[in-house]
């Protein structure tokens, strides 16, 4: 197997630390294990989409996927790792967003929302966090399907999605969560692991990232477990980077092009970092629009804000601690929100009496409230974020900031009931709706947020050396190369090696 030529050289680093480290393997490591993996790809007639593909799904044949349930364990569902679904599963123009405007948000600057919910199989864009992850150590030999099993650390969506990639590409998969993250996902895992023990539950929820690595350190003494760490496998922010990122920038340009007004700029991104995977969409943008990037997390767990900790309940947006993966000397704005305000908005979102507020109070229309329905809670983080963003920077009529759903509602109507049983009497009335509308939108400020200086990028960097280097045993040369721009720029180019390298894999695949 031959593969384009890829200059290996980054801040020093060998070739192996970037293999073994970061997951970057531009050559094929091992000839065995990528003959065991074309084999069980040919007996299950599994092809590989490229990133390129994924990125501008215009490049895959329409039939492909023609008559597939979305939802179904399908390998052809892979060309669907996405954004350009809509939720039946067809392939659309453009991603499905909407713009929320003023009325809703008290702000003049337009906020664009992408859809995550229309991905396939798991109803959230994490999936393509873990074929991202995934792909790159299978194409290079790493992960061999036939005495591997793919362990999925995450907070919940990442782990749906990595048992879903694992299924559908002939491997056994493994979830790490918290035992206290919402039931809807662990029902989604009963019903498609190959067996109950395949569902590994640690101690906490949300924030409590440490004991996930704990549990996942403890299995890696197996070399039959393969771990793939979201938080630190570099393939997570190329495909990020290359997907998201150009699909949020098609989502704008879409947008701008069929406003009134002609002088709108992409102002800011906002995302909750979680791994820091989707985060990388937002050096894409700002690579292309000169866009802000905007780090958000929980008011409860101030990480990035006051070196702090804490529990919350915005689920999918990790904490206590700083990703190997995040580009954090990129970060101009670090903003926190409660989940205090998630909660409560998504009672307002999914009730009729918050959805007969806004559209008697606010004047929101059917559709606008409809589409409500689709923001999980890490969505209305996402959005909370962008309104404080709007008001620390000024932003007026011609600033658009973008953002994403990352999954919707439906998965959190378990957590609803607790809300409304714990803060609401089990009933959720119009001055309920009034009074959460009133604080957590119509009071919205810009306290707790940091419009950031080289010296604060340069305290929450050196805030993740105390989880990768002391916990997790990276080496300093590796954690140090990340603060310079130059090391995630060639990051990005294994894009298109890991495209050629996935071109030869399916040639190989169909020959057998």
């Amino acid at each position: 197997m031959t593969t384009t030529q890829h200059s290996t050289s980054v801040s020093g680093l060998s070739p192996e630390a970037l293999i073994t480290q970061l997951g970057l393997a531009d050559t094929v490591v091992d000839e065995k294990a990528l003959a065991n993996s074309v084999k069980r790809f040919a007996e299950q007639k599994i092809v590989l989409p490229t990133f390129a593909q994924l990125a501008d799904p215009s490049k895959i044949p329409a039939s492909i996927t023609a008559g597939v349930d979305k939802n179904a364990p399908d390998a052809r569902n892979l060309f669907r790792v996405h954004w350009y679904n809509d939720m039946a599963g067809n392939r659309v123009d453009v991603p499905n967003y909407v713009v929320l405007p003023q009325a809703l948000t008290g702000v003049e600057s337009p906020i664009v929302v992408a859809f995550g919910d229309r991905f396939p199989m798991i109803t959230a864009h994490k999936v393509l966090a873990a074929f991202s992850c995934f792909v790159p150590r299978v194409i290079s030999g790493q992960f061999d399907p036939t005495r591997h099993r793919a362990v999925w650390p995450s907070t919940g969506n990442y782990a749906r999605g990595g048992i879903a990639i694992s299924r559908i590409l002939g491997s056994r998969g493994v979830a790490v969560l918290p035992a206290g993250m919402s039931q809807e996902r662990f029902d989604w895992l009963d019903k498609w692991v190959a067996d109950p023990s395949d569902i590994v539950r640690t101690p906490g929820t949300e924030s409590n990232v440490k004991e996930i690595y704990d549990a996942c350190n403890e299995m890696a003494k197996d070399p039959g477990n393969f771990i793939l760490n979201q938080f630190c496998e570099f393939g997570n922010h190329v495909g990020h980077y290359a997907v998201t990122g150009t699909a949020l920038a098609h989502t704008y340009e879409h947008f701008r092009e069929n406003s009134a007004n002609k002088n709108l700029r992409l102002a800011a991104f906002t995302s909750a970092t979680g791994s820091a995977g989707t985060i990388a969409a937002g050096d894409k943008l700002k690579d292309v629009y000169g866009t802000k990037v905007v780090a958000v997390e929980a008011l409860e767990c101030p990480t990035m804000l006051e070196n702090g900790f804490g529990e919350h309940n915005i689920q999918g947006i990790g904490d206590k601690h700083v990703p190997l993966i995040q580009n954090v000397m990129n970060t101009d704005v670090v903003v926190a929100v409660s989940d205090r305000a998630t909660d409560e908005l998504d009672v307002m979102f999914n009730t009729p009496a918050g959805k007969e507020y806004m559209a008697t109070r606010l004047g929101l229309s059917v559709e606008l409230i409809d589409a409500l329905e689709h923001f999980g809670f890490s969505a209305i983080c996402n959005v909370i974020a962008a309104i404080k963003t709007a008001k620390l920077l000024n932003y007026g009529p011609d600033d658009v900031l973008i953002t994403i759903a990352t999954d919707g509602g439906a998965l959190y109507p378990s957590e609803r009931e607790k809300t409304l049983a714990r803060r609401f009497k089990n009933d959720f009335t119009a001055v309920d709706a009034a009074e959460v509308f009133g604080e957590h939108v119509g009071a919205i400020g810009t306290g707790a947020m940091i419009d950031c200086t080289e010296r604060d990028r340069n305290r929450i960097f050196n805030l993740g050396y105390y989880t990768w280097v002391e916990q997790q045993g990276t080496p300093l040369d590796v954690f140090e190369a990340r603060r310079s721009q130059s090391f995630w720029r060639h990051i990005r180019t294994y894009q298109p090696v890991w495209d050629n390298m996935i071109t030869e894999f399916n040639a190989r695949v169909a020959a057998q």
